[in-house]
């Protein structure tokens, strides 16, 4: 067993989890089903856990860790103040206080959350991804010669899917113009359009600081979704609803019959992608097989959803990494970077 630690899990008001999940819906559970998972984990491990509540104000934070006296903060926060783009600051915040947390550092949330400037610094290092232009909101929506139809069009910023659904693969400027316009005037961010890659949704799981291990290459497997149609994407209702996902036959798993020498190529791939963004601790990295067997990086997601059966945990597993041991490890690469500090 683990030295027995105390541990200060930090999470959105709305995630911190109840003690049983008795009495409550599934779809009530999918709320806070990570934060339950990850708090079951590090008690079966022996810690002492204390969960908090951020929204907007660091003062409690500080309150906390001075009564607690944690030996380390496990970070599951997402956004801080409403805002996505500023929970690198809450870590930031951590380091200012001598507080070894898990997951990434600042700078890897920082480079990897602006998805066009970890495109344009993998890019840099010969790293193949879709050709892409950024659409800032207030400017005019105008597509380059060098940026082809179709395109898929997101968020340069969130996550977890938000905001993508069939309509975000556009075939013709004019719906292009309002995909982009939804994406600014619904989310209040701004968009970026990328080359539609047909093929394979592919995603390699990462853990580590300096020492990176890679975890088996997982697939995103789309069922009946395309039967009528529909382009094979990681929409939020293929993410995150399970009865469609049931109806669908939307399935992940290990990736299966892969080109030879593709896995051991993306684990190579994936390990240099984290090195240039800087990403430590725990990590996902998407990519595109294209029928030629050209792979596309897509986007990098530091500190991803490790929900128990979740794609990461779920790789992990495979590898022989069981979900404790997984959240144990992350906990130790918390501790081991503060101490090299």
């Amino acid at each position: 067993m683990a030295k027995r630690l105390r541990v200060l899990h930090v999470t959105h008001p709305d995630y911190v989890p109840p003690k049983s999940t008795d009495g409550f819906s599934e779809k009530e559970i999918n709320v806070w089903k990570t934060d339950f998972d990850v708090v079951r984990a590090l008690e079966e491990n022996g810690h002492d856990v204390r969960s908090l509540g951020v929204l907007h104000e660091l003062a409690p934070i500080r309150t906390t860790i001075e009564e607690f006296q944690p030996h380390i903060v496990f970070n599951l926060l997402e956004q801080f103040g409403g805002f996505p783009e500023f929970d690198q600051h809450v870590v930031g915040y951590l380091e200012m206080l001598g507080v070894p947390y898990t997951g990434c550092n600042p700078r890897g949330l920082v480079l990897a959350r602006d998805k066009a400037l970890a495109k344009k610094l993998v890019t840099y290092h010969r790293i193949r991804t879709p050709n892409f232009v950024v659409f800032r909101k207030g400017k005019a929506i105008r597509r380059p010669k060098n940026v082809s139809l179709p395109l898929f069009v997101k968020s340069a910023v969130e996550e977890s899917s938000l905001g993508i659904s069939q309509a975000s693969v556009v075939d013709t400027d004019e719906k292009l113009a309002e995909r982009v316009a939804f994406v600014h005037d619904s989310l209040g961010t701004d968009a970026i359009a990328e080359e539609y890659i047909e093929g394979r949704e592919l995603y390699v799981g990462v853990i580590g600081n300096t020492r990176l291990k890679t975890f088996p290459v997982w697939e995103l497997k789309f069922g009946k979704l395309t039967e009528g149609g529909s382009a094979p994407i990681a929409t939020a209702k293929v993410k995150h609803d399970i009865a469609y996902q049931e109806k669908m036959g939307i399935e992940h798993g290990v990736a299966e019959d892969l080109p030879e020498g593709l896995e051991a190529r993306m684990a190579k791939l994936t390990r240099r992608i984290c090195r240039v963004l800087e990403i430590d601790g725990y990590a996902r990295i998407d990519y595109r097989l294209a029928a030629d067997g050209r792979l596309y990086f897509l986007e990098a997601n530091p500190n991803p959803e490790i929900a128990w059966e979740e794609e990461l945990a779920s790789a992990s597993e495979a590898s022989g990494l069981k979900y404790p041991a997984l959240i144990q490890k992350i906990v130790s690469l918390g501790l081991a970077r503060a101490k090299g500090r």
